[in-house]
């Protein structure tokens, strides 16, 4: 290169001395560094010293939940405007909003008016206003896919409504007791196999999916139920009717019943996937379980099966884990490999809690643990603990956050051609 340059600046020398001519100069000059830029450009780049940008890829899920459980993100549109932006700023692809909780829908519903009496959650903040649609329309602006979580599921509880004004509904154990505790809160469960409550949950979903432009929609384990559950009336006799009288057993961990109750939702979760796809055919199909063994034996849902017959086009495994060890024997459970096969899986990881804190080092790990096996992306529970429910500063918080995700990539959508 020296060589060359030496070499160009006597050519140069040689044209001024043999032209008095301003006009010839100018052009050997303009000449000669287009040569020389030529030259230089056909090296590589670790000749001149650049580094190299980082390797994009091709798509991975960024996603966050939004819920009204512990966080006031729903409850006012130009907050939830600002955390739909600032998502979109930290390379964030996806949003799962909470669309049914508290036995209330979080969007105006006449499904929820004609059977609760209500058509929207009463909280101060979400009246006089269409929260899904802020979030549809100002997520799609951001470029963010947008798909509803149905969070409660057949849950409710027990002082609501919805569980006052249709107690024939409702599932109980054994001895007749319907109190489920979650945490300190009294829960009930809607009886998953009375055509009047699968109507009504059906009615629901099919709303949400014909009247907003959303991507898709999610369910998680509340869409089965507490194992315990299941002796009222109707399961009893239904159950009867189908083992030629014999009663169900006494032990609710009896395989058989767990197994015949669980392919009654297995049924149901057909029937929904088939309606969701007569109304809007690229509607995504989301599930967001915990691993199999706890949703299947604790919940009744059997999310390997619904994967292996094409009802879940979407799949985010709830890994809440602190231990590295657990949480990676969790990653590779071979029934989540084997959905890896066939459709986006992606993991969702834990960033903390009203009374738990989990610091950006565990989740940056857990993030680069998912990657290292070749997942389709992670999903963070929840909103508020991303950086403002947390010990640690929110910008170093947004900055860690910022460090995993330094580039935008595309949400890995099956419905659009993603391949394993």
């Amino acid at each position: 290169m020296k060589k060359f340059v030496k070499m160009s600046k006597r050519l140069f020398l040689w044209n001024a001395r043999q032209s008095s001519n301003r006009n010839l100069t100018l052009f050997t000059v303009l000449a000669i560094l287009s040569v020389v830029a030529t030259v230089m450009l056909s090296f590589p780049l670790q000749a001149q010293n650049l580094p190299l940008p980082p390797r994009p890829q091709i798509s991975e899920l960024r996603g966050v939940w939004l819920t009204n459980i512990d966080s006031n993100v729903l409850f006012e549109s130009d907050r939830l405007k600002s955390a739909l932006q600032n998502l979109k700023q930290l390379n964030f692809n996806v949003v799962y909003p909470a669309v049914w909780n508290w036995g209330w829908t979080l969007y105006p519903s006449k499904v929820a008016q004609r059977t609760i009496g209500r058509s929207l959650d009463p909280t101060p903040g979400l009246q006089g206003r269409d929260m899904l649609k802020e979030v549809v329309s100002v997520g799609h602006q951001q470029g963010l896919t947008v798909i509803p979580w149905f969070e409660f599921g057949f849950m409710a509880p027990a002082d609501s409504q919805l569980a006052k004004r249709r107690p024939q509904w409702l599932t109980s154990r054994r001895d007749g007791s319907k109190i489920w505790k979650e945490g300190i809160h009294d829960r009930v469960w809607l009886n998953p196999f009375r055509p009047e409550v699968q109507k009504f949950i059906q009615d629901l979903i099919v709303e949400i999916v014909r009247n907003y432009d959303i991507d898709g929609i999610q369910f998680d384990d509340h869409f089965g139920l507490p194992s315990e559950l299941g002796y009222d009336a109707y399961t009893v006799a239904l159950y009867k009717k189908e083992h030629r009288g014999k009663a169900p057993p006494a032990n609710s961990k009896d395989p058989e019943w767990v197994q015949w109750r669980a392919n009654k939702i297995t049924d149901y979760m057909k029937r929904v996937f088939k309606a969701i796809k007569a109304t809007k055919k690229n509607c995504i199909v989301s599930v967001a379980p915990n691993p199999q063994r706890f949703s299947y034996e604790f919940f009744l849902a059997d999310w390997q099966k619904w994967e292996r017959m094409g009802l879940v086009e979407d799949l985010v495994v709830q890994v809440y884990r602190d231990d590295p060890n657990v949480f990676k024997n969790e990653l590779e459970r071979p029934e989540v490999q084997a959905a890896q096969s066939h459709i986006p899986v992606s993991i969702g990881i834990m960033t903390g809690l009203k009374r738990k804190h989990v610091p950006m080092t565990q989740i940056a790990q857990q993030v680069q643990q998912v990657r290292n096996r070749k997942f389709a992306g992670v999903s963070f529970f929840f909103y508020e603990s991303l950086w403002n429910m947390t010990k640690e500063p929110p910008q170093q918080r947004q900055i860690g956050f910022k460090n995993l995700f330094p580039t935008t990539t595309a949400y890995p959508n099956l419905l659009a051609g993603w391949k394993p």
